[in-house]
């Protein structure tokens, strides 16, 4: 049995597809025929099956019409394979998924690269060679040779990158910026407003923003952001809208600056009731509170879809020998109180590595940065092909724990001998200098405090989420590496 989808909506040529698939109870056994020689070849069976397995579109933005949870999807095989061949098959056939899903902008059936949207949906591109995004407007300044690539933005400015009228959807964003220092990256915040909201759906440091955590510039690959040399900044998400949007980089530093950028959209789309508004978030604790779990997303309510985060984290000077990363991710889903619904094992499991975490950047989760004497981290997790669905409210922390050995313990106690280290469990036990000796080569869970960072990405049905402002520019570009 195959699943086939006949929604007028899911044939639309956009970026916003995924490579996964949401099954109904009723469509959730895919079977295939793979045994012996007598069967079709595994590409055959792929080309038949491509829209099904692949390119099934559900939205990033798009809310699924009713209350879903994510369940493993099921392969029947009709015929009895040998343990050999079923190998075999299954790792190809995972093979062809991956390989089919590199980045959202690959993430489309073949037939959408080349079918005319219905309607008259137009494309444009806002740059200071035409702001406006006018028909027939671009690149009119000294005679059309280049004239105005680039501008000013000094400190204290506030400069609108793209304001449209009408119904759409953002599609790709590039810049780069003349100074690309710790406090540029920091003092300089991005907005972005939807439909005439007095408040933005996104406030974040520019290069929080763009997966560049901490202030440093980064040289990075994932399914929503790029930075080809660590010199630029790329966004793939889509963003929709239906009666307006406007970006603003707004420069709150004491430091002038200047800006290339491009921002990519469509104009004429119509959006569907389903269709959900991109939100990003910053925030920052330095330090955290011990044994209070680092915020993520403050409690936001309405439905929507968590789309993951970057986070950095800037050690304590007393720790950084120790392995910073045993804090788990936790979800609180429609109405969670004491206890989430989502809980993690540990902070580079989250990112799917294990036993610490080096320089890595994956389409889905990547650790980008790290600073050379390793005090200093910025890592990533994207949910795009394992989304997170809220329907009333949601929130995401994270524990700020670490795993040293006893013996770096010890180590740094001998160096500051007013130092106590916490267990991990109700705050009222602390390790001793003789537990710690009896056992150096000992690894154990412990409370710590940190400077930490959080870039929260979702989609929400509001175009307006009603969190505070950031912080002002001198938290944020305080005691950076």
């Amino acid at each position: 049995m195959t699943a086939g989808c006949s929604h007028k909506r899911h044939r639309k040529d956009c970026q916003e597809i995924l490579y996964h698939r949401e099954w109904s109870d009723e469509q959730s056994v895919l079977t295939l025929s793979l045994a012996g020689d007598h069967v079709k070849s595994l590409s055959t069976i792929i080309a038949q099956h491509y829209t099904t397995l692949f390119v099934s579109p559900l939205h990033h933005f798009l809310l699924p019409s009713k209350p879903m949870f994510t369940k493993p999807h099921k392969l029947a095989a009709c015929n009895p394979l040998t343990h050999a061949t079923y190998l075999t098959h299954l790792t190809l056939l995972t093979y062809l998924t991956l390989s089919t899903s590199i980045s959202p902008s690959s993430a489309q059936s073949p037939t959408a690269w080349y079918e005319m949207p219905a309607g008259e949906t137009e494309t444009r591109w806002f740059t200071f060679e035409n702001p406006g995004g006018e028909k027939g407007q671009a690149g009119k300044t000294r005679f059309g040779r280049k004239g105005a690539p680039a501008t000013p933005i000094n400190s204290g400015q506030n400069l609108v990158l793209a304001d449209i009228q009408g119904s759409g959807t953002i599609r790709r964003i590039w810049a780069t910026i003349f100074h690309r220092s710790p406090q540029a990256l920091r003092g300089l915040k991005i907005e972005m407003y939807w439909d005439d909201a007095t408040n933005p759906a996104v406030q974040a440091p520019l290069g929080d923003f763009f997966c560049h955590s901490l202030g440093q510039m980064a040289t990075f690959e994932n399914a929503c952001f790029y930075s080809p040399e660590g010199r630029s900044f790329n966004c793939l998400i889509p963003m929709p809208f239906r009666k307006s949007a406007k970006i603003v980089l707004v420069n709150d530093s004491k430091y002038n600056n200047g800006i290339y950028y491009e921002v990519d959209a469509t104009t004429g789309d119509k959006h569907d009731q389903d269709a959900l508004y991109f939100h990003s978030y910053w925030r920052r604790e330095n330090p955290t509170t011990l044994r209070q779990d680092m915020t993520i997303l403050p409690r936001i309510e309405g439905r929507g879809r968590f789309l993951g985060c970057n986070l950095g984290i800037r050690q304590n000077p007393c720790c950084t020998n120790f392995w910073f990363g045993e804090g788990e991710v936790k979800v609180y889903l429609d109405g969670d109180n004491q206890l989430p619904t989502l809980c993690g094992t540990g902070t580079e499991d989250y990112l799917g590595d294990a036993y610490g975490q080096g320089l890595f950047n994956c389409r889905y989760s990547g650790n980008q940065y790290v600073s050379p004497d390793k005090s200093a981290y910025g890592f990533y997790r994207l949910h795009i092909p394992d989304p997170v669905w809220f329907h009333k409210d949601i929130r995401v922390t994270i524990q700020v724990m670490g795993g040293p050995s006893y013996r770096a313990m010890l180590d740094s106690m001998d160096r500051d001998r007013s130092l106590k280290f916490m267990k991990a469990g109700d705050g009222t036990q602390y390790y001793t200098r003789e537990e710690l000796a009896a056992n150096p080569r000992r690894a154990e869970v412990m409370e710590r405090t940190d400077d930490y960072c959080a870039t929260a990405y979702w989609y929400q049905s509001t175009p307006e989420n009603h969190l505070p402002p950031i912080a002002p520019a001198a938290d944020r570009m305080k005691d950076l590496p």
